[in-house]
């Protein structure tokens, strides 16, 4: 049985690499999913491959007004939004104190008040449905500190705290905020990169998009019922470092 039967999912960033390969497998298991994203062109093809089970909406994230326009959207094809996957994310790679005012700002606004105003405003359209499930993509970067990542790493760092204190205040209706910690994964970001350097990790692999989707989906289900204010990393013991080589 598809563990997400009647959930109706909203996922952020959902139109390529991560976010794609999230709704993919909520769709696997039976959600009915709103892919939001403001890269129209790949959203609408990929809500085209996948069916009428997908919908793409146009969702700028760090805008209030474009969430509601998206919510109205996703409640008028599915029903009120269940579960709120904020996945959608920038990066910029430069030391502290070389990195512009613009920059820090820009990716505040994505990375952080993103999810924060998709919170508002999904909270009442899972009050009504008697609970529902956030899951906001954080980062490894959000459990350790990073070299060049001052502005994202802060970012995700501020999202797992805002997942922890949304877990204490709404966990009362039956609503449940947990957050995923990615490493390195296949996706539009890593491209080039020379995966023979994740063979010092535990798994020596770089991570695939479904990886974080199954994590989403286990979040997501029943299964987790008692899983609240978590942070799940999904690294490949990237946070713990290299493995010491055999002797």
């Amino acid at each position: 049985m598809a563990r997400l039967n009647g959930t109706v999912a909203l996922v952020t960033g959902g139109a390529r690499g991560i976010g794609a390969g999230v709704v993919r497998r909520l769709m696997e298991e039976g959600a009915r999913v709103a892919i939001g994203d403001i890269l129209e062109k790949e959203g609408e093809a990929l809500a085209a491959e996948l069916g009428d089970a997908a919908r793409f909406v146009r969702l700028d994230v760090s805008d209030s007004s474009s969430w509601s326009q998206a919510l109205d959207a996703t409640r008028q094809a599915f029903g009120p939004v269940t579960l709120l996957v904020n996945n959608a994310g920038i990066l910029t790679v430069r030391p502290l104190e070389e990195t512009p005012e613009a920059d820090i700002r820009r990716i505040y606004d994505v990375n952080l008040l993103g999810p924060f105003l998709g919170m508002q405003a999904v909270v009442p359209d899972m009050k009504e449905a008697g609970g529902g499930s956030i899951v906001n993509i954080a980062s490894a970067s959000g459990l350790i500190g990073m070299p060049m990542q001052a502005a994202y790493s802060s970012s995700k760092w501020g999202l797992r705290g805002l997942a922890k204190t949304a877990a204490v205040e709404l966990g009362r209706y039956g609503i449940r905020v947990n957050s995923v910690h990615p490493g390195v994964i296949r996706s539009p970001l890593t491209a080039g990169l020379d995966e023979a350097m994740f063979e010092v990790y535990a798994v020596a692999r770089i991570g695939e998009p479904a990886d974080i989707g199954d994590a989403v989906v286990f979040l997501a289900s029943d299964e987790a019922s008692f899983v609240t204010g978590a942070d799940l990393p999904v690294d490949g013991g990237f946070v713990l470092g290299p493995v010491p080589s055999a002797s």
